[in-house]
């Protein structure tokens, strides 16, 4: 029978052999006992450390019973298959299962080295008495190749008490290193997680491959639907990545209390990321305090149906140092278009140091009453930008917005010169200016007014209690709606949001 069978039919067969051996297991911190078999909600496993010493096979899954409550680790190290990944879910009716790593471990829950891993559904805690370099959840690969097919999902982690000195720990960290053997993620899905009260990062990327000599990015990863809140740093920031898709995360109250540059949703030593559909508001600090950034070492990164509001440092930088040969090829051909600023402080648009090929088109820009802000200003580091385009943007200022180029500092803040020099071909092509606008920059097709009171509008967007979990996939469709309404509205078309692209690795790049 067997020889009439195509390649196809086996390889199912196969498939359905593999899977049908799959077990289920259960893990109660209330009933369970590690002597037990775990195949039986009631003969459950006791211990995280029991199932991290398993050889789980492709297909098994292991279910965390509700109510449950364990002050160690989860460490996984066994890998699933394309078509039958290992699965660590919760079970029951409760209270989420609880992992409280509380400075035992570095990490809640950590993915080591292994392929086609989900986790979902499990709360994660990792407080301490003093700051350490801790993770809520740790998703790792060192010197393995590719590392495909991870899921981390519906999960709520908080209060996770890492160190504000580094940024590669926080809420939910991927890291890949390679020195032996190159290493990246290829596959890698992070969504509908809850992260607040998080040191330093909230969601980030790290890799030690991404200098123009060791090029290796991770690719088709996928950052969607998260809520982060009250970060002492960094919101979400992904490093290290070729098409990566960031699209409707909600980041509030980044930048709570780490020192340093921080900023709300942005990536470095990417190219061809696709950041849309996002909310950042109420970052803190002033260094550089933008709800959005375009960061070094990059290309065509694109913002795209954004919306940012009340952020301390404004609305968007697009920055780079020097071009170094060997590290940094500067920041090309970053895109922002369709986005919604209000509210926004200090700087809307800031463009520093060896930017090139920036455009910034069709966004709309709410300046409040009594605010004086610096609606796009060049600022020097190691060098000045080249080569921006601002066109058919919309900028309605109720109190003053002004524009140039920094002849100084005072702390966090630029004291600016009308003009843009030294910076080179700054071009502004019919943007509407409305209110009173300081140095305005020639506009040959501009639209002015300068009276302008603002209109009353929905900007009430859906709120959210972390405290916890009840509700979240009510509130993430709600606010899914409330920001395409807005955003119609605001911009006066439908929203199409896109798929990012990706270029082949052997591109050079310099």
């Amino acid at each position: 029978m067997l020889k009439s069978l195509g390649a196809a039919s086996l390889l199912a067969l196969s498939l359905a052999a593999t899977v049908a051996h799959a077990e289920t297991y259960y893990v109660s911190s209330t009933i369970g006992d590690d002597r037990s078999t775990g195949t039986s909600p009631t003969q459950p496993w006791a211990s995280l450390s029991r199932v991290a010493a398993f050889p789980l096979q492709p297909g098994d899954e292991v279910k965390l019973m509700a109510g449950s409550l364990w002050r160690e680790p989860l460490t996984l190290t066994r890998s699933g298959s394309e078509n039958a990944p290992i699965l660590v879910t919760a079970e029951g009716i409760g209270s989420l299962p609880r992992i409280d790593a509380g400075g035992i471990s570095p990490y809640g829950v950590a993915i080591v080295n292994a392929d086609y891993v989900t986790v979902s559904g499990l709360e994660v805690t990792n407080d301490s008495m003093t700051p350490a370099a801790r993770t809520g959840v740790l998703i790792s690969a060192e010197d393995r190749g590719i590392t495909r097919g991870i899921r981390i999902r519906d999960m709520y982690i908080h209060d996770v008490r890492g160190t504000n000195d580094r940024k590669d720990n926080g809420g939910i960290v991927f890291r890949v290193a390679g020195q032996k053997t190159r290493t990246k993620f290829e596959d890698l899905i992070i969504e509908r997680n809850i992260v607040w009260n998080v040191d330093r990062s909230g969601i980030a990327g790290i890799s030690d491959q991404v200098t123009s000599a060791n090029w290796f990015p991770s690719e088709k990863v996928v950052i969607r639907d998260n809520y982060v809140e009250d970060v002492g740093g960094d919101g979400i920031v992904p490093r290290g990545t070729n098409g990566a898709l960031i699209e409707h995360n909600i980041v509030r109250y980044a930048g709570s209390r780490a020192p340093g540059y921080n900023a709300g949703i942005w990536q470095w030593s990417t190219d061809n990321s696709l950041i849309q559909l996002n909310e950042a508001a109420y970052t803190r600090t002033r260094y550089d305090g933008q709800g959005f950034d375009s960061d070094f070492n990059s290309r065509r990164t694109t913002f795209l149906y954004n919306y940012s509001h009340d952020n301390a440092g404004g609305f968007l930088l697009i920055c780079s140092p020097r071009h170094d040969d060997s590290g940094n090829i500067g920041n090309h051909g970053t895109v922002a278009r369709f986005n919604v600023s209000r509210n926004d402080g200090t700087r809307i648009f800031q463009i520093a140091g060896n930017v090139t090929g920036a455009l910034v088109e069709r966004n709309v820009v709410h300046v409040g009453k009594a605010m004086d802000v610096q609606m796009v200003v060049a600022t020097q580091w190691d060098g000045w930008a080249r080569d921006i385009r601002f066109r058919d943007n919309v900028f309605k200022v109720a109190g003053t917005a002004r524009y140039g180029s920094e002849i100084g500092r005072k702390g966090p803040d630029y004291l600016i010169k009308a003009g843009f020099d030294p910076a080179e071909s700054f071009r502004f092509k019919g943007n509407s200016y409305f209110g009173s606008h300081v140095d305005a920059p020639d506009d040959g097709s501009a639209r002015i007014e300068a009276n302008y009171e603002e209109q009353p509008s929905d900007w009430q967007v859906p709120v959210f209690d972390p405290s916890s979990a009840r509700g979240f996939p009510e509130f993430i469709a709600n606010h899914r709606s409330w920001m395409l309404a807005m955003l119609r509205r605001e911009l006066g078309t439908f929203v199409k949001l896109k798929q990012p692209r990706r270029l082949q690795l052997s591109e050079e790049r310099r």
